[in-house]
């Protein structure tokens, strides 16, 4: 899924638990995210004199391997007759420094280009916060990292191993903290634990 590489990027455990594990854990920002999509995907589309809106496009590649669907494609006519399509990805929170949503709404341009054999030059990512687009350029460096990301992704599954837990900043708003425990799930806290049981 292409989900997974946003996952795998913000952290690859999470990506394990989810996509190998098949575990799911809600907290208010994920339910945030998944009414924000209820609501994008049940759009339909729209028809304007230069451009189509599509919601909810299933896509895939064959070359990398993903599939997934687009929250919204827009299809902008240009001078040549041809429409053009930039996959906009709606996002709850407000935009990151990392390249994690910049990846996932990559991966959709990857799959647009490989199935209507075209370039996508660009796309947009919608925050709901700030309520606001940011544009995406799709340069050389982030398809490079969309590609990378997605043969990392690709041996996680095929190595059927969930990482062991490592504990920063970005923790504390996963939805999986309280099945992750990763301030006292390492294996050196986890036997210094068992230790002081066994000898009470």
């Amino acid at each position: 899924m292409i989900s997974a590489l946003q996952h795998y990027l913000f952290c690859p455990r999470q990506c394990a638990l989810i996509h190998i594990e098949q575990q799911w854990q809600e907290n208010r920002f994920t339910a945030e995210g998944r009414i924000l999509h209820e609501r994008v995907h049940g759009g339909g589309k729209e028809s304007r004199r230069t451009m189509r809106v599509e919601f909810d496009v299933p896509i895939r590649s064959l070359k990398l391997g993903i599939i997934g669907r687009a929250d919204i494609v827009e299809f902008h006519l240009q001078e040549d007759g041809h429409w053009l399509p930039l996959p906009v990805e709606y996002k709850r929170g407000r935009p990151k420094k990392d390249d994690t949503d910049r990846v996932q709404l990559c991966a959709q341009a990857l799959c647009l280009e490989e199935m209507l054999q075209c370039e996508v030059q660009q796309g947009a990512l919608y925050y709901g916060q700030k309520k606001r687009r940011v544009e995406v350029f799709f340069d050389t460096d982030l398809r490079a990292n969309t590609s990378k990301t997605a043969m990392a992704v690709h041996t996680l599954l095929k190595e059927r191993r969930t990482p062991p837990p490592h504990y920063n900043k970005r923790c504390e708003n996963c939805s999986f903290i309280a099945t992750c425990l990763p301030k006292v799930a390492s294996q050196k806290q986890v036997g210094k634990y068992l230790q002081q049981m066994v000898e009470r």
